[in-house]
């Protein structure tokens, strides 16, 4: 097997696996990739990679997986040196872990409980969302990216998501632009990025999907 073979097995329109082609991308590397059928059934690599929880993003690197997505984006900056998407200060890494464990526990269930919800439910999930977001906010403060000037590690973990923020706007009836215009900035800002731009789906796409969704939990 040759140097640095990487493969991924990926589903096109999971926020975790757009970190990870996001920061393939940043890194300017090749690498292949699996689609993986979530719904009508999982390939045996990926249940052979991730046994334990049978889940996508898994970076195959000369044939040894790296699990779940925050990792893995861990894992490559720390791989692959250039450009450093990570601070160079110990502190400012500490900073970049604190929150992207926020953003982890935080941002995709909140916005799934906006999806899953109706009636006063879903008033209550929005309302929680954008206390989500204005908290991002303030980490953002004045800079044009999150860990800093230069776009990187903590960017690339959140912006994954933004392709299914419409979405939650839609059925939550609200705009970030307006409630959090920071963010709504800093998505735009993100999305002038060759890296963010390219790897976005479409956000047609994951409205269809959570249309899916919320059909098969008989929420409409």
């Amino acid at each position: 097997m040759s140097k640095d073979e990487l493969f991924l097995l990926d589903f096109g329109l999971s926020p975790f696996c757009i970190r990870v082609r996001i920061a393939l991308a940043e890194k300017g590397l090749q690498y292949k990739g699996q689609e993986e059928d979530l719904f009508g059934g999982k390939s045996e690599l990926l249940q052979k990679s991730n046994p334990i929880y049978e889940k996508v993003p898994v970076l195959l690197h000369n044939g040894k997986p790296i699990l779940e997505s925050t990792n893995i984006v861990y894992y490559i900056d720390e791989t692959f040196a250039s450009p450093p998407l990570l601070p160079a200060c110990s502190y400012g890494r500490s900073r970049a872990r604190f929150w992207a464990d926020f953003i982890d526990k935080k941002v995709f269930d909140g916005g799934a409980a906006i999806w899953r919800s109706k009636g006063d439910e879903l008033e209550l999930a929005k309302n929680e969302f954008i206390d989500i977001l204005k908290k991002l906010e303030g980490a953002l403060g004045d800079k044009d990216y999150l860990g800093g000037e230069k776009f990187g590690f903590l960017d690339i973990v959140l912006i994954g998501s933004s392709s299914w923020f419409p979405t939650y706007e839609r059925i939550g009836g609200f705009k970030i632009e307006d409630e959090c215009p920071k963010i709504g900035a800093w998505i735009k800002r993100c999305k002038g990025r060759e890296s963010v731009a390219k790897t976005l789906p479409e956000p047609h796409k994951v409205c269809e999907l959570v249309g899916m969704l919320r059909k098969m939990h008989g929420i409409e």
